[in-house]
């Protein structure tokens, strides 16, 4: 009986060599390792195109354009100037046009607030129009305050005689406070006999009173008060005048209102 397969074969159950296993075709290295080839360009003349700059994400915000001038300062202005200087149309464009609440208070329209028993400074100046006018401007200083005490800034205009202290800079100030920024608006008197003859009613004065309030307001000039000729500017330039003159005032040392 024969006990193995093929002649010389070990028999079964017998420990022999095993046959190896056939050779395995090397595996190429990946993509990037070290040792893998260089990739091959698509075509021999291949030109290097400049990698367009990818922009970091820093959360950057853009901010708004700053606004110039006096910005959103809340403030209290006095604009002085003579009859025709155009400080009442000024003012109400300037508080109109600002990024933050802002009122104006026109010293002539309180005085006229009086209907019966106006005491018409055209008649003459005397105790009765004195009277009122105190009376006027401490309205105007009350409003001003009542407006300030609410974040709401204030302008007011009035014809502020700088030699005169019944109608002085000293009493606005005693009324709306020490932190009240004046600025004189002065234009050539020929301009403001030309935009008093437009006017009508009591507003109106005689070129001769027009004169002599025009000259006594030249009386400012060396007082330290910013004082703008908008002779020859439209209501926009003479308003952004104002802001840029009150910026320069609040920018000044102690100039900031507190």
């Amino acid at each position: 009986m024969q006990h193995g397969v093929g002649g010389g074969g070990a028999g079964w159950g017998q420990p022999g060599p095993r046959p190896s296993a056939p050779p395995q075709p090397p595996i190429p290295p990946a993509q990037g390792w070290p040792g893998s080839p260089p990739p091959q360009p698509s075509h021999q003349h291949h030109q290097t195109q400049p990698v367009p700059a990818v922009p970091e994400a820093t959360g950057h915000i853009p901010l708004p354009p700053a606004v110039p001038g006096t910005g959103g300062a809340v403030l209290a202005v006095l604009l002085i100037g003579p009859a025709g200087a155009g400080k009442t149309t000024v003012a109400r464009h300037w508080a109109s046009t600002r990024p933050v609440p802002t009122a104006h208070v026109s010293l002539d329209d309180v005085r006229e607030w009086v209907c019966s028993g106006f005491a018409d400074p055209q008649a003459g100046w005397n105790e009765h129009s004195e009277a009122q006018y105190r009376l006027a401007r401490r309205t105007c200083g009350f409003a001003a305050r009542n407006y300030l005490a609410n974040g709401i800034s204030c302008i007011l205009d009035d014809a502020v005689f700088p030699d005169r202290p019944v109608v002085g800079l000293g009493g606005w100030k005693r009324h709306v406070g020490p932190t009240l920024l004046p600025v004189v608006l002065l234009p050539g008197l020929e301009i403001v006999l030309e935009r008093n003859a437009a006017r009508s009613g009591n507003r109106r004065l005689s070129d001769e009173e027009v004169a002599r309030i025009h000259g006594r307001m030249a009386g400012w000039y060396g007082s330290g008060l910013p004082i703008i000729d908008n002779s020859h500017l439209d209501v926009e330039g003479t308003a952004r005048a104002l802001d840029e003159a009150l910026a320069r005032a609040l920018s000044a040392p102690g100039g900031r209102p507190g």
